[in-house]
């Protein structure tokens, strides 16, 4: 089955890639979830609009990704959120929470796919995030969790 993927799929592609998978996969896991639509002739105009929109939004090579890093791990991130009186949080800090925070800091647009926490937060305090900017450059953000 021919497709094309609407969003970034791991081990299969990115945004708007023409991808070939078996019948099942696609018609149970891929379409349904959204991940991608079927492909026709007339598929190749939104195969256009939705790589002019991931380049619009990709970091352009090593060397921009290295800036992007250094503005990153320069940034002091605070994230408010509701907590006990003992400092443990109503939930726990997801990868949108932190992309929202650093672009509220005043930092660059970061993915919420690109940001990695390594264990759940669930406390207030200090904690740091991981955000992979490109196959060889991430950054690591120091992010304070404020109880409000």
């Amino acid at each position: 089955m021919k497709l094309i993927l609407a969003q970034e799929v791991e081990g299969l592609g990115a945004p708007g890639d023409i991808v070939e998978v078996k019948d099942g996969y696609g018609r149970n896991y891929l379409v349904p979830r959204g991940l991608a639509i079927g492909w026709t002739r007339g598929a190749e105009k939104q195969i256009q609009s939705i790589k002019r929109a991931r380049d619009a939004r990709a970091i352009q090579g090593k060397e921009h990704a290295s800036e992007v890093k250094n503005q990153l791990e320069q940034l002091g991130v605070q994230l408010d959120v509701k907590a006990g009186d003992t400092g443990r949080l109503f939930g726990s800090v997801t990868p949108a929470d932190v992309a929202g925070a650093i672009k509220s800091a005043g930092g660059p647009l970061v993915e919420k796919r690109a940001i990695t926490i390594g264990s759940p937060i669930k406390t207030t305090g200090s904690h740091q995030v991981s955000v992979q900017l490109h196959p060889d450059v991430a950054a690591t953000v120091r992010l304070e969790i404020v109880a409000v």
